[in-house]
């Protein structure tokens, strides 16, 4: 078995959960660490890593065979495709470039040193989303016709990066792009139209609230919610089909599916008095017409960072073709892109993504 030594170029908090998580990756070994932070350098030393003294440096390194980019995300481009021209294979922090048009510019790279890249969209293995996914494509809900996705908070931005606009910062970069992953990997289809409100409530460079709602070509629409002023939560999942209703409340995967088992689409004459006042078509329905099934957390998922470097490895190898391709990052980031104009335009935006 090949050890791959990695080089890590950003030494913050997301590096400091990739280290802790590679004590589980037996072919993947942190030789040593560059940040433009002194301190954060003699941190890393601290730990036994090497502590380059440029990133220069640490890509003419012939030990390093790949390299991590997770410095603020305004750096991506050009540190992963000068890491690939030095002949390390990259795995790049989220999101991967500012836009599209820099993303050409490293996957044009990768092709051209023939080196693998990929992404760290880890929470295509979550267990809530993995638990929602199983569930809809079993058909419990018959055909499903929206999903709702949301993550919320009530304590604002970390201060720092996340609050300036030309490192990257904001709630759409930060979690949107996990969640639309989420969304565009699951469904095979193009999105045909893309509408976003977003909001600066704490912070006026960038957006700290956004509502997103993408339609696929079929007609699904998916509606993805982040806030971090809410102090009441919605469930994290919300799913509508033609038989039933999912709905997984948090991170635990607590939920359950009502199926539908009876229409009751006959109606009686007379009128159905409510607290809503007099109604037919909300009247409460008859309780044996429906079933419950009760969800929990799936026990067979590995919901961590080692599915994305176990398919990187691979990839490198040529056992299996990258599982998070760069490909699948440009979708993304073309949603992204599309929700911005139409935030600013204050429209629909007609896409073909």
């Amino acid at each position: 078995m090949k050890v791959y030594n990695l080089g890590i170029i950003g030494f913050g908090g997301m590096a400091g959960h990739h280290v802790k998580q590679l004590d589980e990756v037996e072919q993947v070994k942190v030789k040593g660490v560059f940040d433009i932070n002194p301190e954060r350098v003699r941190a890393a030393k601290d730990l036994g890593f090497v502590g380059y003294s440029s990133k220069e440096e640490l890509f003419s390194d012939p030990e390093i065979d790949m390299v991590l980019v997770a410095t603020t995300n305004e750096a991506h481009k050009e540190l992963c495709i000068e890491a690939m021209a030095a002949g390390k294979h990259v795995l790049c922090e989220k999101p991967v470039t500012m836009s599209s048009a820099e993303l050409e510019e490293v996957i044009a790279a990768s092709k051209k040193y023939n080196r693998v890249f990929t992404i760290d969209q880890n929470r295509r293995v979550n267990k809530d989303f993995v638990l929602m996914k199983r569930n809809v494509e079993a058909g419990l809900l018959g055909k499903v016709y929206v999903i709702e996705s949301r993550v919320e908070g009530s304590r604002g931005m970390p201060s720092g990066w996340r609050t300036i606009k030309r490192l990257g910062g904001g709630m759409m970069l930060d979690w949107g792009v996990h969640l639309i992953d989420q969304i565009m990997y699951m469904v095979p289809e193009k999105v045909t139209n893309v509408f976003c409100k977003m909001y600066s409530i704490e912070y006026p460079e960038v957006d700290d609230n956004f509502r997103l709602t993408m339609t696929f070509e079929s007609g699904l629409t998916a509606h993805i919610e982040v806030s971090t002023n809410n102090y009441i939560t919605h469930p994290r999942w919300y799913v509508l089909g033609t038989q039933g209703t999912l709905q997984i409340d948090d991170w635990d995967c607590s939920g359950r599916i009502v199926r539908c088992i009876d229409k009751e689409n006959h109606w009686e004459e007379e009128i159905v008095y409510t607290k809503a006042g007099p109604t037919k078509t909300m009247a409460p329905r008859n309780p044996n017409s429906t079933e419950t099934i009760s969800l929990s957390e799936p026990m067979d998922v590995v919901d961590n960072l080692n599915p994305v470097y176990w398919q990187f490895v691979d990839a490198i190898e040529g056992k299996a073709e990258l599982k998070i391709k760069p490909e699948e990052a440009m979708r993304v980031m073309k949603v992204m892109e599309a929700a911005f104009v139409s935030h600013e335009t204050q429209t629909a935006v007609k896409t073909n993504i």
